[in-house]
């Protein structure tokens, strides 16, 4: 495993227009909050631009068939127009506030990285492409953060960096004040396409916040202790909004118990130990793979040889040295992928692992389960973490599993 503190996290950055797209919240407990995202009006789906977002975010150098195939998806052309699929992009986003009035920026909640960054009035207006922003001279409650910078570089060599404001940001009626707020002055073309993001809320661990000198703590160690209970969870759907809750555990959102498993922060990740996997009725296979659970990203990585063994099981199915991963007929049945937690197993139907035609054409389809190589661990993303209840215990340093009603 390469040296993973040495990792920096990112995502997506800036959406306009959803300001006032704040869904209305259900009641909860004092001192607890919940909210549910709203979807993002850009997003578009390209399997090799998913799939190269990831190695991005590790710092991982791109495959050079994925190199070539996010290369050609960026240069298709339809009519005269040219089509650039946005490189960071993410389907569903969740309402924050930030200062004092209160602006709202629609941000990629990642529990794979630990900045709180947005799109700011310091960002040149030439790098601003529809994004909202967030303007420190406008909150009364802003105050810089003296010294304090933060810069983020990934695997292809983009960047981005700016400074660091303390103000109050609020997530579903949970406020803590002093939140370091990172806000961008210098951001490469990468982030600038992908206007439909207007920042990213991290939800690992503290010690992988890249501000220096001194790393800040994330809005979720910060607002622990206000909270009920100090964890929050994740209930990602497939095809419509999810939800995060904070301080508490929704007893009516999974069915049957929640399975626990420890959690290894010392990467800064909530990294943890499946206990193997299954594919559709065939016989669970006992073997540890270290993985993370990561809502900021959208695939679900991991090792070749559980990922050879799947596509064995669909029809037709092949590697792509041209989309870089690999494709099936989109009118394929996928076997369900079994997860091992524990003793505990969360099926994620196959439906889910389909993730989008390659092309216009709709014959061809790019899977949701691609392999980890390079990277050094599996990534539990979107596609497995939609089948499941999964709970965020900062109490006890542990992951929950839980399954329940799929759509």
């Amino acid at each position: 495993m390469p040296a993973l503190s040495a990792l920096l996290a990112a995502a997506a950055l800036a959406v306009g227009g959803l300001s006032s797209a704040i869904p209305p919240r259900m009641p909860v407990p004092a001192g607890n909050a919940s909210l549910t995202q709203v979807r993002n009006p850009g997003f578009v789906r390209h399997g090799p631009i998913a799939l190269a977002k990831v190695y991005r975010k590790y710092g991982v150098a791109l495959p050079e068939d994925l190199k070539k195939a996010v290369a050609r998806i960026q240069k298709r052309t339809t009519g005269s127009a040219t089509t650039t699929p946005q490189q960071y992009d993410v389907e569903y986003l969740t309402p924050v506030s930030i200062g004092t009035p209160a602006q709202v920026l629609n941000l990629d909640f990642d529990t794979g990285s630990s900045d709180l960054w947005v799109f700011s009035s310091e960002t040149p207006s030439a790098d601003i492409n529809g994004q909202s922003i967030y303007t420190p001279g406008a909150s009364s409650t802003a105050k810089k953060l003296s010294g304090a910078t933060w810069s983020i570089t990934y695997g292809d060599g983009s960047s981005s960096s700016g400074d660091v404001w303390l103000d109050t940001v609020t997530v579903g009626g949970l406020t803590v004040t002093s939140q370091a707020v990172e806000a961008a002055k210098v951001v490469s073309s990468e982030f600038t396409s992908d206007s439909a993001n207007d920042g990213l809320l991290g939800l690992a661990f503290s010690s992988i916040n890249t501000v220096s000198p001194t790393a800040q703590k994330t809005f979720f160690d910060n607002a622990k202790s206000a909270l009920t209970s100090p964890v929050f969870t994740a209930d990602l759907k497939a095809g419509a909004p999810g939800k995060y809750n904070f301080g508490y555990i929704d007893t009516t959102a999974y069915t049957g118990s929640i399975t626990y498993t420890s959690v290894s922060t010392s990467n800064g990740f909530w990294q943890f130990t499946s206990t193997g996997y299954g594919i559709g009725s065939g016989t669970f296979k006992s073997t540890s793979i270290s993985g993370i659970a990561d809502t900021g990203t959208t695939l679900l990585l991991l090792p070749s040889t559980v990922v050879t063994a799947y596509y064995k099981q669909v029809s037709g199915a092949s590697y792509s040295s041209s989309e870089g991963g690999y494709i099936f007929s989109c009118s394929a049945t996928l076997p369900n992928f079994v997860i091992g937690v524990g003793s505990a197993r969360i099926t994620v139907p196959g439906k889910y692992i389909n993730y989008a035609p390659i092309d216009s054409t709709g014959v061809s389809c790019y899977g949701g389960i691609q392999s980890d190589a390079g990277i050094g661990f599996a990534i539990y993303g979107d596609v497995a973490l939609k089948a499941a209840f999964v709970v965020f215990d900062g109490g006890n340093t542990r992951l929950g599993w839980a399954a329940k009603t799929l759509a």
